[in-house]
């Protein structure tokens, strides 16, 4: 069993860097994490229990999710946008993608 929050302290430097991922499932990194964590966690309700402002958190149970996976799983996550919050002892993503320079070149 990990320690969730440590991982995902450990990989932090990795958010949000899905280019960084060899040959993902498909080119969204939502549904890349959504697709890793069902897998992990099946269930059969909708994955985003909750949102906040600018955030949704996940429908994940983490000590499930802390007896299954590895640290590499939670690069891969990581790496999607997924972060863990210690406030709430679930695991959040940003509701806002960040937009890559060369999008906002065509705005300006």
């Amino acid at each position: 069993m990990i320690d969730l929050e440590a991982e995902f302290k450990r990989h932090n430097d990795e958010y949000i860097k899905f280019e960084n991922i060899k040959d993902p499932p498909c080119k969204r990194p939502d549904l890349c994490a959504f697709m890793l964590l069902d897998k992990f966690v099946p269930g059969e309700r909708d994955i985003v229990s909750a949102s906040k402002h600018d955030e949704i958190y996940l429908g994940i149970s983490t000590e499930e999710l802390a007896k299954v996976a590895t640290s590499e799983d939670i690069l891969y996550l990581t790496r999607c946008g997924v972060r863990y919050d210690s406030s709430t002892d679930s695991l959040a993503m940003s509701a806002s993608a960040p937009i890559k320079r060369r999008t906002l070149q065509l705005y300006t």
